[in-house]
């Protein structure tokens, strides 16, 4: 009970003989220390209430728990959208009871630190079980819940009533598991609740409780034909669960009751917090002048320059006058529309509470309408609102209001992702065209000390576009032939290597069209790495950002501007300070991309049946667009330090669609120089005409 915890340093030691190996290190800190997540959820259903009390556990409680699954003897042919579900083939409450305790220990035994175990018919408050487990030590066992009498047994050996859930413990479970056969051939039971309570006294001499650590189980046992609504109490309103709930329409009663209770509780709270602001306030140097509204709220943004200020976007209730595509004026809708609907009616909400009964107020119309995102402190508006004002004695008025409100950040979550393996070969594909040949040679030598030098797991593939008349005269004059060369030499460097290329014949290399040749060559689950030829290749961001059935990763390569207009003759910087300072990240580019070939596929196949036969209609696509429109994948775009490309001038092919043509026009044009750059460059050039 007295462990010393105090670190101690563990000098490093090789033994010179012996032959070195090189450590493996996990990426996350997390994974190497052993951390495990903090709480797991199983709820214990039936046929029978699988698609009644267990869909009214899943939509009330279920968001609000990090892993939640659902046990079953029997499963109905159609499984309810949303719910994770495991049936065990036998509805006796005994083997269910089993079979789910050696499921829970089997799969998630080494990676969560609680176990809750509840049935359909409870009503849990997720956020206090959550807290309850923030407050209870993982280092002993424990068997928390509400604690009831065996029939006949000893006082002092109690175990947990199921339908009020109960708590176990990660220690408790793994000292459990060898038990359970013991258990299931021994010990004989009608409630599966009582087998395991039973069970955990017998072999681990530990009795369930319903007070631990100075934290309480609090439970409510609900009468026939109560109305939640009009439960006063005490014990009912702290219940951490309530059972039984014998309809879904209760189960819903229950939720609404309880979510009033914890927002009343909020909002009693946040005033409380704001009085105490208000109160200490005064007591700081700045004094009354250093209190901001709301109270409690960081304050506005202060900008240091003129390029640093947050510019207020203006809205009606029909239009948007800062639209995403860079037009003028575009039509509200969407969650746009519903924000600001919502913003108007808590406006008018605040106004009416504050001025009732003298005043009651209703909307006639938005004149004006102001928001903008503050990082600082969240969403903030500005409302011009026309108001009909109405007295207690019936008399109206028309009168305009300006109103400030603020939506603020709320709490920082963590949203839980697919584990990312860092083993992942990448397989890189590379386009290229006849305009690319002078580009080759520099990407096939970076490639080789970036990735074959390093022994990278990743693989290249060629992709050769010929022009028609090109392709007639390949027996005679290759193209490409300076290319397989350089692949021969590369390949005779590297005895391991193998780098197969592709050849394609087309006038208008469309890249979905690309793509579709690459994809059928390759298994479904290659992750490929899309690139092109001015692309200096990191792989490590792709395999990290790439995540099968879940998402892709389109990064903003980093563009070098044109060195003659930067440097203008002069040596071009090169020491580490420069990195990434004369160039732009180009937002037009869609040239890279990270994405896995079932994923490819499966969007593919959607966009195949809504075109036909269609196949002009792919020269107007990118991969980027096929995963846009045709797929529920997170497009993760973001932008990539690590994808350097030179300074070229790209050539843009007329025959693709008028957008895409569009776009690699302006990615040259940007690509140039910066404003700085242009307007030296302009000077030097009028001075020169000048003399």
């Amino acid at each position: 009970g007295h462990e010393d915890f105090r670190p101690r340093i563990v000098p490093y030691y090789r033994d010179p003989s012996k032959p070195y190996k090189k450590v493996l290190r996990t990426r996350y800190i997390q994974t190497e220390l052993g951390f495990h997540e903090r709480l797991f959820v199983a709820v214990l259903t039936s046929k029978a209430t699988l698609n009644t009390l267990a869909v009214a556990v899943n939509k009330t409680v279920a968001h609000h728990f990090p892993r939640l699954l659902y046990f079953t003897g029997l499963r109905s042919a159609k499984v309810p959208h949303g719910m994770v579900l495991v049936a065990h083939g036998d509805e006796r409450p005994i083997w269910l009871m089993y079979e789910t305790v050696h499921y829970i220990h089997q799969h998630f035994g080494s990676d969560y630190d609680w176990f809750y175990i509840m049935q359909d018919d409870t009503y849990t408050q997720a956020e206090q079980v959550k807290a309850l487990v923030t407050h209870l030590s993982i280092n002993q066992d424990v068997y928390l819940g509400r604690a009831e009498e065996f029939i006949g047994g000893d006082e002092q050996t109690r175990y947990c009533h199921g339908g009020f859930g109960y708590l176990l413990s990660r220690s408790l479970l793994l000292k459990l598991h060898p038990h359970l056969d013991s258990c299931r051939n021994e010990i004989l039971s009608v409630r599966p609740d009582e087998w395991l309570g039973r069970c955990i006294i017998d072999f681990l001499g530990i009795a369930c409780v319903s007070q631990l650590q100075g934290q309480h189980y609090r439970t409510y046992e609900l009468a026939k034909n109560t109305e939640p609504e009009k439960e006063e109490e005490e014990e009912f309103q702290a219940a951490l669960a309530v059972h039984p709930v014998s309809d879904v329409t209760l189960m819903y009663r229950l939720h609404k009751h309880f979510s009033r209770i914890q927002l009343d509780r909020a909002y009693q709270e946040i005033q409380d917090l704001q009085m105490q602001i208000r109160n200490l306030t005064s007591l700081t140097p700045a004094g009354e002048a250093g209190l901001t509204w709301p109270v409690g709220i960081n304050a506005p943004f202060l900008p240091k320059s003129r390029f640093e200020v947050i510019s207020w976007d203006y809205f009606t209730e029909q239009h948007l006058f800062s639209c995403p595509d860079g037009s003028p004026k575009c039509e509200l809708s969407g969650a746009s529309k519903a924000d600001v609907g919502e913003i108007i009616e808590s406006a008018i909400e605040q106004l009416n509470s504050r001025y009732q009964p003298l005043l009651r107020f209703s909307k006639r119309q938005l004149l004006n309408g102001y928001r903008r995102f503050d990082p600082t402190r969240g969403m903030e508006y500005t409302l011009d609102l026309l108001l009909e004002a109405v007295t207690q004695k019936g008399h109206s008025h028309v009168l305009t209001k300006r109103v400030s409100l603020v939506r603020p950040l709320s709490k920082v979550e963590i949203i839980p992702m697919p584990y990312v393996t860092e083993a992942t070969r990448v397989q890189l594909v590379l386009p290229l065209t006849v305009q690319d040949l002078d580009f080759v040679a520099n990407f096939l030598d970076m490639f080789a000390m970036n990735t074959l030098d390093t022994h990278d797991n990743a693989l290249l593939t060629l992709l050769f576009i010929y022009h028609p008349y090109d392709a007639q005269r390949v027996s005679q004059v290759d193209v490409f032939a300076g290319v397989k060369a350089m692949v021969g030499e590369l390949e005779k460097r590297y005895a391991e290597v193998k780098i197969p290329w592709i050849s394609v014949k087309t006038e208008v290399p469309s890249q979905v069209k690309l793509m579709d040749i690459v994809s059928k060559k390759h298994p479904v689950d290659t992750l490929f790495f899309l690139a092109s030829v001015w692309t200096e290749i990191n792989m490590d961001r792709c395999r990290m950002n790439t995540i099968s059935n879940w998402q892709v990763f389109f990064p903003v390569h980093f563009q070098e501007f044109n060195p003659a207009l930067v440097y203008r003759g002069e040596q071009t910087a090169s020491s580490g300070t420069d990195f990434l300072r004369d160039g732009h990240f180009d937002r037009h580019s869609f040239a890279e991309a990270c994405f896995y070939n079932s994923d490819y596929m499966t969007a593919r196949t959607k966009l195949a049946a809504d075109i036909l036969d269609r196949d002009e209609v792919l020269e107007s696509m990118e991969v980027f667009d096929v995963f846009l429109h045709y797929s529920a994948l997170h497009l993760f775009r973001a932008v990539e330090p690590g994808l350097v490309q030179k300074y070229a001038l790209r050539s843009c092919n007329p025959r693709l669609s008028e957008e895409l043509y569009h776009r690699c026009v302006l990615s040259n044009l940007e690509g140039l120089a910066s404003r700085s750059h242009l307007a030296m460059a302009l000077f030097e050039q009028e001075q020169a005409n000048s003399t």
